[in-house]
């Protein structure tokens, strides 16, 4: 989090009349001079990642006052973690040298400032880090020099008196002379002023108003570098400050020095031109030089791959924390209750605490684009449900509509890599749009459609008949006619296709009509609790398809089935990756109306909870044709096993409904026992209501009796059903 240091920006504000620090007329402090600065290295390649990261490589012969690598302080820790020397001959390489990233915290104590990175800097905090420095102060004409010992709030200033209003107004009066100290007129901005306290070199002891100070100066020259260089380290523009890293090596040849910096990451996007059967796809890429450093004639490799990278802190000082070891007897250099009580002598214990601090690696990705095709996820190997829904049987084979598929992409290395034309000339904090590949591909147009919809989507059917992956990005559309739509490419491999839809095709409609599916049942098993139903599901359709349009049409519907399926009556059928579904193609000719039967038979399953059923369910199940006669006896007896659990319910249900019935007459006698109290004039033993509850109370323990039994009955017939069914494996 970046310090709030509203108070600093008011010093700055009083500097001229407090002169806190020796500043310039800007208000900066300027830390050690470092050495003379020399041109750097020239930037001669840049290769760009997916990841956001960029290996920069300068390339030229060293000399002792060259700065090779000019990089933003953020980047310091970037370069230093992956700095490589490169050399066509012998270089020697004796060290990297540079400035210490001052980090604010360390700042902070080095100035002798508040600590927290959360608590603002205040005017106070500044001159309170002063305390036992000599300093030089400044008011009018006087200078004084000691040693600052105390600052401490002062009350407000009295108002001005006649004289002093006076000899404001140009009189002469002694009375209105008002020195550093005290008295004179109420200056402004003097809310919350200070008494700064003084020991000068000859022993004497002077108080003085911050206020009324032009001018207080650290004499220590270190002590006002400390302060500048806090004030530097607290700057919210501390991180983009540049630097430079300095090679220190001896070499007759040149050399070309790598390293890793975070760079914007770049971002391509095409354009497709369809022209009947062609089709040319260009590819652009989206490059931002975030640099203080302008390229000129940069060679620029674009890397369509993903390398890990992670941030590390290498290049700020670091200190780790020790434990106090002392001698069994403590001795103090001054009294031990000199100034402070027991409890402040033994403190917070802050220092003493250890903390241990981890790094995780690890990378994600995010993918772009694609066709806005609806991704559906196959059921194949999924849970079973006990709703009774169907999903892809993996007993039954109908067929694999998925090996229909495109091939799978081929990837010759890890990365891919996109070399541009000549070198690249771009001003600092410049962007550009460069073109990165144009080539013919493999391109179909379309006309998409999903499920029942009539009206159909402009698609493309794009394979990457390229040498290369093409990363993910925007495309445009175009034909003959001009812009035709715009969507997003995925990812592609060689040999990878994808669909692209990308607008609305007002030519060609669909109207499909589908008579009730049909069930036949091939099989019958028990797996995990469940009663599995494999089955084919027979579908009769009828498309029929009107296209207006001039030119031949390929329609696409997406299936809603299974790959176990068999599809027949389309021209052709494939399967998209990217939605997991079959697809039937229909060629249309130009002004043309089409009809088609299509059949699909599809694998399927049911899998049901087997309490969810009863004896009837089992014993229909018992009776399809398609199964063994093993199968059918296993299937009676678990039906006749399930009879005496359902009998167990209903002996329950009877049971559950005379306890019901007990309870309610037990209520009612009880409250009109409570109605007539000692009213009755009998024993509590010959008292009839009392009789009557005693017996409804005897009766009510029999019947929860006999309820437990039941439940244990029941369960122990539904674990034989459950073995009976066991043997359907």
């Amino acid at each position: 989090m970046t310090p709030m240091l509203p108070d600093l920006t008011l010093v700055c504000r009083r500097a001229a009349a407090l002169g806190l620090l020796v500043l310039s007329a800007g208000c900066h402090v300027t830390a050690a001079a470092s050495p003379a600065a020399a041109s750097a290295l020239p930037l001669k390649k840049l290769r760009l990642y997916e990841t956001g990261v960029g290996y920069f490589e300068r390339s030229g012969n060293i000399s002792s006052s060259s700065d090779s690598l000019p990089v933003p302080a953020s980047h310091v820790d970037d370069a230093l973690k992956t700095l490589i020397v490169l050399s066509d001959g012998k270089a020697r390489v004796t060290g990297i040298e540079f400035d210490s990233v001052l980090s604010g915290g360390l700042g902070r104590s080095l100035a002798a400032l508040p600590s927290d990175a959360d608590t603002p800097v205040t005017y106070r905090d500044v001159l309170e880090s002063l305390r036992g420095i000599e300093v030089e102060v400044t008011a009018g004409d006087e200078t004084w020099i000691g040693q600052l010992a105390e600052v401490t709030d002062a009350p407000p200033l009295s108002p001005p008196t006649a004289p002093a209003q006076a000899a404001a107004a140009g009189g002469s009066s002694a009375a209105g002379k008002a020195g550093p100290t005290e008295g004179g007129p109420v200056a402004p901005d003097t809310q919350g002023d200070l008494y700064l306290t003084l020991i000068q070199r000859d022993g004497a002891v002077r108080r003085l108003r911050a206020s009324r100070v032009d001018q207080v100066r650290p004499v220590d020259p270190t002590v006002a570098d400390r302060l500048g260089a806090a004030v530097g380290a607290l700057s919210g523009r501390a991180a983009q400050l540049r630097r430079s890293l300095r090679v220190l090596a001896q070499s007759a040849a040149p050399v070309r020095l790598g390293y890793i910096a975070e760079t914007p990451v770049w971002r391509s996007t095409y354009r497709l031109l369809l022209d009947g059967g062609r089709a040319r796809l260009q590819g652009w890429a989206l490059l931002h030089n975030d640099t203080d450093e302008p390229w000129a004639g940069v060679s620029v490799e674009l890397v369509n791959g993903r390398p890990d990278s992670f941030l590390f802190p290498l290049s700020a000082p670091r200190y780790a924390r020790r434990g106090l070891a002392h001698p069994e007897e403590s001795l103090s250099t001054v009294p031990q209750l000199a100034d402070k009580t027991p409890d402040q002598l033994w403190g917070d214990n802050a220092d003493g605490s250890t903390s241990s601090t981890g790094m995780g690696f690890g990378s994600g990705e995010g993918r772009l684009g694609g066709s806005h095709v609806t991704r559906v996820t196959t059921m194949r190997g999924e849970t079973a449900t006990v709703d009774g829904s169907a999903r892809e049987s993996d007993a039954l084979s109908i067929g694999n509509l998925a090996e229909i598929a495109q091939a799978t992409g081929v990837e010759n290395g890890a990365l891919f890599t996109y070399r541009l034309a000549g070198g690249l000339h771009l001003r600092a904090h410049g962007s550009a749009l460069v073109p990165f590949t144009q080539q013919d591909v493999e391109a179909q147009r379309l006309t998409w459609f999903e499920g029942d919809e009539e009206r159909g989507r402009s698609g493309a059917r794009l394979a990457n008949t390229t040498a290369q992956t093409l990363p993910s990005g925007p495309i445009a559309i175009y034909e003959a006619s001009g812009f035709a739509g715009e969507t997003g490419l995925p990812r592609l491999k060689p040999r990878e296709r994808a669909f692209l839809l990308f607008g609305l095709d007002l030519d060609v409609e669909l109207r499909t009509t589908s008579q009730p599916p049909e069930e036949v049942t091939q099989r019958i098993g028990f797996e995990a609790g469940y009663l599995t139903e494999h089955f084919v599901r027979k579908h009769r359709r009828r498309y029929a398809v009107k296209n207006r349009g001039g030119q031949e049409r390929r329609v696409y519907v997406a299936l809603d089935i299974v790959k176990n399926a068999s599809v027949r009556g389309f021209d052709a059928v494939e399967f998209d990756r990217a939605s997991q579904r079959p697809l039937g193609v229909l060629r249309i000719a130009p002004r043309s109306k089409l009809e088609r039967e299509v059949t699909i038979d599809e694998a399927l399953l049911h899998a049901l909870d087997v309490g969810s059923l009863s004896a009837r369910a089992l014993r229909e199940k018992s009776d399809v044709a398609a199964l063994s006669a093993a199968e059918r006896a296993t299937l009676g007896a678990a039906a006749k096993l399930f009879e005496e659990v359902e009998k167990a319910d209903r002996e329950t249900a009877t049971e559950k409904s005379t306890i019901a019935r007990i309870e309610k007459d037990l209520g009612r006698l009880r409250e009109h026992l409570e109605a007539l109290g000692d009213k009755s004039g009998s024993p509590a033993g010959a008292n009839p209501l009392v009789v009557r509850i005693l017996a409804l109370e005897d009766e009510l323990s029999g019947a929860q009796r006999r309820v437990e039994q039941l439940e244990a009955q029941r369960e122990a017939r539904f674990a034989a059903v459950k073995g009976e069914l066991e043997r359907l494996r």
